[in-house]
């Protein structure tokens, strides 16, 4: 087995010069470390990455914990991590809390139990238990998309104005009946987007009406639910805003199996845009959220978190993008 002492003797430095390299512990002049990675390639070794983290006590890796299976949203932001993570020379550690309490607090509990130098997570509706372990044990942490108060490091994407923007669209279009589907209760998504929903009805001289807010719970099945109770008010509404993807694609199911067209009979706009959104016919006037970027921004945060534990915490907020089609009612975009 090809050894460190190898690699010295091959690029012609010292032991020391070659651990330099490995670990970042030193500067290194760049001929020297060229020559150094040059030998680590053509001699194929490998850094014992282990021993490393018995004498750093930093095993240069991050815990994740978003419900990447159940959403194609957090899918996205994963990838932000993982390229982030990677960049930084970090691995990634993943696990899917099932955005359920009692399991998130497990999942947690399990990649702490891995020695991860920092955790990245979504929390659930209801994360105090989980955010109870992080603090009584001084993990590094960093929430993200959404928020638990600002005692942590955490990143989302913008939420009130964009739904905001959606409602004064469609009000201008005409519309004054225009419901909502919302996402699951206790979540900052969820709170925040409503706050939008009630801003833009405010805006434009609508009153909010209850019956047209109707809770999906962040599902496919419960948005169906959702539409199936707006759709059955004496009034109901002639456009509607989806909260998530998940629960426009439980929209479209349930105006299919009640034969209605989008947009003749129904106008809808959604938040969450999604690869195949331009698929659809019509296409989907949708918000865009920056997943990637929040994704890549919360490792930043981890990252400047390990190197200064006492500098206080931030929240960042990163801008969405709206993207006009045409299941709103409009032509030609």
């Amino acid at each position: 087995m090809t050894t460190m002492v190898d690699v010295a003797r091959q690029a012609g430095v010292s032991v020391a010069t070659v651990s330099h390299v490995l670990n970042e512990t030193r500067p290194v002049r760049p001929d020297t470390r060229a020559a150094v990675l040059k030998a680590i390639d053509e001699l194929g070794y490998t850094h014992n990455t282990l021993a490393r983290s018995l004498v750093t006590a930093r095993t240069r890796s991050i815990g994740l914990a978003v419900s990447a299976i159940s959403n194609p949203y957090f899918t996205e932001i994963l990838q932000g991590v993982e390229a982030g993570a990677l960049e930084a020379g970090y691995s990634l550690l993943i696990a899917d809390p099932h955005d359920d309490p009692a399991h998130e607090q497990k999942v947690v509990r399990l990649l702490h139990e891995r020695r991860v130098d920092g955790m990245i997570v979504a929390p659930s509706a209801e994360p105090a238990g989980m955010v109870e372990y992080l603090t009584r044990r001084k993990v590094p942490a960093v929430f993200l998309d959404r928020l638990v108060g600002d005692a942590y490091d955490q990143v989302c994407a913008e939420n009130a104005a964009p739904v905001r923007q959606l409602v004064e669209h469609l009000a201008d279009l005409g519309h004054t009946r225009i419901g909502l589907v919302a996402g699951l209760p206790g979540l900052s998504t969820t709170t925040e987007r409503v706050q939008g929903y009630r801003e833009g009805l405010r805006a434009r001289g609508l009153p909010f009406a209850p019956e047209l807010l109707a809770g999906g719970n962040s599902e496919a099945e419960g948005a169906q639910d959702a539409i199936r109770h707006l759709l059955a008010a004496p009034e109901p509404p002639t456009a509607v805003i989806t909260a998530n993807n998940a629960m426009t694609i439980g929209t479209l199911r349930a105006l299919r199996d009640l034969g209605l067209d989008v947009p003749r009979d129904i106008a809808l706009a959604c938040f969450d845009d999604f690869s195949w959104a331009d698929l659809f016919a019509p296409r989907l006037t949708a918000i865009s959220q920056p997943s990637k970027e929040i994704g890549a921004a919360a490792v930043r945060l981890l990252l400047e978190r390990l190197e200064e534990p006492d500098r206080p915490p931030r929240t960042l907020r990163l801008p969405c993008t709206y993207v006009h089609r045409e299941s709103c009612g409009c032509t030609g975009h």
